[in-house]
């Protein structure tokens, strides 16, 4: 008969040996969800809006060399906001102003309809990541009011360098100028 003083729980030899395991299991997830970035529910959403650049006359022009120095500095701006897509409206002018971001950062640039502005807030806000749209004169202050920001004044014929900052939580708005 074995007396209860004798009968013991059989202890590992070393408890650094158990320890060991869960310790990188740990370091690896936590890796692992660091390269992953943060979800796109948790971080905030960020729309930057623009109209496109300098233009050369015509029916659907491309860009003038200012415009496209404009370009340039707008993705230099840009670089390191984060941007994880790039829309634009299907003329040369706005696919050549968000061009060097997209050259930059590796992202397509996605067409959008100017006409159904509204069905894009939407799904930007539903969206939740960080987005460059580059726009005209007349719609980028409108889809600034959609998204909840403030546009200011209107955009003037010669002006193209009114960058919008709406962030979709509170729809704060920051307008900033850039420069080539």
């Amino acid at each position: 008969m074995l007396r209860p003083a004798m009968i013991r729980a059989r202890q590992p030899r070393n408890r650094r040996s158990l320890v060991m395991p869960v310790v990188v299991a740990l370091v690896a997830t936590l890796l692992t969800a660091a390269a992953c970035g943060t979800p796109p529910g948790l971080r905030p959403a960020v729309v930057y809006l623009v109209r496109h650049a300098e233009k050369q006359d015509g029916s659907d022009p491309s860009l003038t060399a200012a415009g496209h120095a404009r370009a340039e500095a707008l993705a230099a701006r840009l670089d390191s906001a984060g941007v994880e897509r790039i829309l634009s409206t299907d003329t040369k002018r706005t696919r050549e102003t968000a061009e060097p971001l997209s050259r930059r950062t590796g992202l397509e640039i996605e067409l959008y309809d100017h006409r159904r502005l509204s069905e894009l807030a939407d799904a930007l806000r539903r969206d939740q990541r960080t987005v460059l749209v580059v726009g005209h004169s007349n719609t980028t202050p409108a889809f600034v009011r959609l998204l909840g920001g403030d546009p200011g004044a209107p955009i003037a014929d010669d002006e193209y360098d009114r960058l919008y900052r709406v962030d979709l939580a509170d729809g704060t708005t920051d307008i900033e100028r850039t420069r080539p």
